[in-house]
């Protein structure tokens, strides 16, 4: 098991958490191919998109419904800044994890989230747990709850 799948297990426990990750025999790094591995809706699929404040510099974690994309400027009006994608070598550096493997728990350092109100309107959801082909189900608004997630509308 990878380090960072660990990391996401163990921090889960450490919330209170109760997941098991399921191993893909296939990459999930898509929403489209995570809801065929998963058997559930697209909307159900939580993409952990990072992104950097243009002003700050922090990043940003948005977690999106698979069926939705980020308008950018909308968001920015959100999250308070204007965003831009996250260099790949930041994101794994500040985060420990991969993009396509960006689990919404188990981060280095702390950062600030934000969730998508449509995924909000599921009862549960699958996210990604800290590898390509592993992921986790998790009700969204516990999610929310303990990643201090603020809702959007991106």
């Amino acid at each position: 098991m990878s380090k960072s799948v660990k990391r996401v297990e163990n921090t889960a426990q450490q919330l209170g958490l109760d997941i098991a990750v399921v191993r893909m025999p296939e990459s999930t790094r898509t929403a489209e191919e995570a809801a065929v591995a998963c058997g559930c809706d697209v909307a159900q699929i939580v993409k952990s998109l990072i992104f950097e404040g243009v002003d700050s510099g922090a990043l940003k974690l948005l977690l999106v419904s698979g069926a939705n994309t980020v308008d950018l400027d909308k968001a920015a009006g959100q999250v308070g800044e204007k965003l831009a994608r996250a260099d790949a070598r930041a994101v794994r550096e500040k985060t420990g994890f991969a993009i396509g493997g960006v689990a919404p728990i188990g981060h280095m350092t702390p950062v600030e989230t934000f969730i998508d109100a449509d995924l909000l309107d599921h009862d549960t959801v699958w996210a990604a747990a800290g590898a390509p082909n592993a992921v986790f189900e998790v009700n969204p608004q516990r999610l929310a709850q303990l990643t201090g997630a603020k809702t959007i509308s991106p």
